[in-house]
């Protein structure tokens, strides 16, 4: 058995520390590296390629939900990225080649160790003892970078996933969390809430990051739920945005924030929406700060709760503004409002689309046998 050591920068936790002791903030990036548990290969023997050629697609996702932050996510239905993937015996053995991208964006780097899709598959390989196959893959973005959809967790997710069903499916979604992780590690910072329901579906709550704890949340199938998603043509970097957080947090809003959350977990258990939208619109620590990096965010959110939105903040770092409602008629009249305010306050185009939730997360589209 062969095993893979995964390093991933350490994040300090800190509320208030004496000030003749100071510590990093909360959120500062640090130097120091930890080596998280090691991963296991889950197979002793390295696996044959069952396929020639597959394409995966992984959807969308909504990080944060509001009070979330880094711990709580959703996959949403019909945005996505695609990824084919083929052996290739062009590519030397053990490794993996990016032979086009296409879609929103063609500025990726098609380097695999600095392209998300390609970190994630080089780490699914690894988890796997891949060493006698080649791969190439293409990318197709449909999502937008810096868009708050989780754009390069949908990458990574559709090129985990892929990597492991061109071998057999020998690995389960916590591994290919993982994989998607290290990408996510390299691009935007460690945390899984958007890669964890990129590949899973559905709610996912981060219980714990070391070792790795998921926990889907089920919605109930037979309840209603629509996200209203609206994009401004404005970008914003996840790293830009994480460096606008706070240092410190008052208790008060720790603890607010802790029973907003918890609200929030019930809500998506019992299937309130309306409870939901109430805990996702009451965050006080990370979407004040956000909100007036982003034109018109403030007047889009009030514009939504007017229009009849159960709630609204800001989806993952932004720009994108995310709204729920049980109606997907309503979400159209809704996400005209939201546009509207980006207009008018923001001097921002947008563009609306009213979407239900993604239960199924990454998953094969289609494949060519050997």
């Amino acid at each position: 058995m062969a095993s893979l050591c995964f390093q991933s920068p350490s994040k300090p936790i800190s509320y208030f520390q004496p000030k003749s002791n100071p510590s990093p903030p909360l959120f500062a990036k640090v130097s120091v590296f930890r080596c998280k548990a090691s991963v296991q290969t889950l197979v002793a023997v390295e696996p044959e390629p069952v396929f020639v050629s597959v394409k995966t697609f992984a959807p969308a996702t909504v990080a944060n939900l509001g009070p979330g932050f880094d711990f709580l996510g959703c996959a949403v239905d019909g945005l996505g990225d695609h990824v084919t993937l083929r052996v290739d015996p062009s590519v030397r053995a053990g490794e993996i080649s990016i032979s086009e991208i296409t879609g929103t964006t063609t500025k990726l780097s098609t380097n695999p160790l600095r392209n998300c899709a390609g970190i994630a598959a080089i780490a699914t390989m690894k988890m796997l003892g891949i060493r006698s196959v080649g791969l190439s893959l293409d990318l197709h973005k449909g999502l937008p970078l810096g868009s708050g959809l989780g754009s390069s967790a949908a990458s990574a997710a559709a090129a985990a996933v892929a990597v492991n069903e061109i071998f057999g499916r020998k690995l389960g979604s916590e591994e290919l969390v993982l994989a998607g992780l290290e990408s996510e590690a390299k691009v935007s910072g460690y945390h899984a809430d958007n890669i964890a329901p990129a590949i899973m579906g559905g709610f996912v709550l981060i219980r714990n990051y070391e070792p790795l704890d998921l926990k889907p949340l089920r919605f109930p199938s037979e309840k209603d739920l629509f996200f209203v998603l609206v994009s401004p043509d404005f970008e914003a970097p996840t790293k830009k945005m994480r460096a606008a957080l706070p240092t410190e947090i008052p208790m008060v809003h720790h603890v607010w924030n802790s029973s907003q959350a918890a609200a929030l977990v019930a809500a998506v258990l019992e299937g309130d929406a309306v409870m939901l939208g109430k805990a996702l619109s009451s965050d006080k620590i990370v979407e004040p700060t956000r909100a007036p990096l982003i034109p018109g965010m403030e007047a889009v959110k009030k514009a939504a709760l007017e229009a009849g939105a159960f709630g609204c903040t800001i989806s993952g770092a932004g720009p994108t503004a995310v709204a729920v409602i049980d109606s997907e008629e309503m979400g159209q009249v809704i996400g005209e409002k939201m546009v509207e305010a980006f207009l008018k306050v923001g001097h921002l185009k947008s563009v609306a689309s009213v979407k239900k939730l993604d239960k199924i997360g990454a998953r094969l589209v289609n494949s060519i046998s050997r």
